[in-house]
């Protein structure tokens, strides 16, 4: 908005133009004269304020539900939340993180490309600790992982790519997959040096454990989804997932997340105490079940399926060969 002149300045400014200290014509010359900017081609902005404030809206979700998951896997407080939402240079992003961290690498389907998560070694090593049934102590040495520690990073961030799928849900529909882990980003090429990228970094705190995970996501890769990050596309689209969410799908959704115990009992006797204390090993048990009998599966201690015992891939499993009726005894 323009500024308004006070009385005195615009009497002053008469004064001035009647005494010729000022010239009107050149102040009108000098308000049509085109500005110039400086544009550095290598810093190209090209993600809009408010598409920056979209992206900043998705990982708040995002850090929410992230502080939650891992504050039940490490059993211990745990503090995300976003600190900056920046775009820059690729190589600026690669030159910004530590020579040997913890980079995952996704794959975003239906995008074509990948993003990155890096976690700072000193929050990675913690959450391993954590996990190995330490306290949760970083380690004082950044050391490549061993194929354990992998395999377990492996399965805590595997977990956390329904929790970004869910942070987008108001704006499209993505499916990551994690297809890498790497200790380098030297050996991490995922765009041209000079490619902008957006990248979301989220301060962690994990007990008294502080440091970084940042989230690069280049701007090619967003770049069929860039229009759906405009607050106006955001806000309409989030008032049309909570109208057409109704409380029955979101009970159903939560029902099908439920653990529930499924026991597939060979049998059963009635014996006396005195005969139970007099077991020994070699002693056989005779069961009110014949070996060549369907088995009776239980769900939530319910009977529900009659099955067949064998095995599958080498492990201990059932069949089902037959629904039991709501109502049908176990012993028919």
């Amino acid at each position: 908005m323009a500024e308004v002149m006070s009385q005195s300045e615009i009497d002053a400014l008469l004064t001035a133009l009647s005494s010729g200290e000022l010239d009107a014509e050149e102040i009108r010359k000098s308000e049509t004269h085109t500005k110039i900017r400086s544009y550095d081609f290598k810093r190209a902005m090209r993600f809009s304020k408010d598409q920056i404030r979209s992206l900043s809206r998705i990982f708040e979700n995002f850090a929410r539900l992230l502080t939650t998951y891992f504050s039940a896997q490490l059993r211990t407080f745990v503090q995300i939340s976003v600190l900056s939402v920046e775009q820059l240079p690729y190589e600026e992003f690669i030159r910004s993180i530590p020579k040997m961290t913890i980079l995952n690498i996704y794959e975003v389907f239906p995008l074509e490309g990948k993003f990155v998560m890096e976690i700072n070694p000193n929050i990675a090593y913690a959450m391993l600790d954590r996990l190995l049934g330490g306290q949760g102590t970083p380690s004082s040495e950044v050391r490549p992982l061993t194929e354990i520690e992998s395999t377990v990073m492996e399965r805590v961030f595997i977990r956390t790519l329904e929790i970004f799928k869910d942070a987008w849900l108001t704006v499209a529909e993505l499916t990551p997959e994690l297809s890498a882990i790497e200790i380098n980003p030297q050996f991490m090429q995922l765009v041209s040096p000079n490619e902008t990228v957006a990248v979301v970094s989220l301060s962690t705190k994990i007990g008294e454990t502080t440091g970084m995970i940042n989230v690069c996501m280049p701007h090619v890769v967003l770049e069929p989804i860039m229009p759906k990050l405009s607050a106006h596309y955001w806000m309409d689209n989030l008032k049309r997932v909570r109208e057409h969410t109704s409380d029955e799908a979101a009970i159903r959704q939560r029902l099908s997340r439920a653990e529930i115990p499924i026991i597939a009992q060979l049998g059963s006797t009635v014996m006396v105490f005195g005969e139970l204390l007099q077991l020994a090993v070699g002693d056989v048990i005779p069961l009110d079940q014949a070996v060549d009998s369907q088995l009776i599966l239980q769900v939530g201690h319910q009977a529900k399926f009659r099955v067949q015992p064998g095995l599958s891939r080498g492990r201990i499993a059932v069949q089902v060969g037959e629904v039991l009726k709501e109502g049908v005894a176990e012993n028919e």
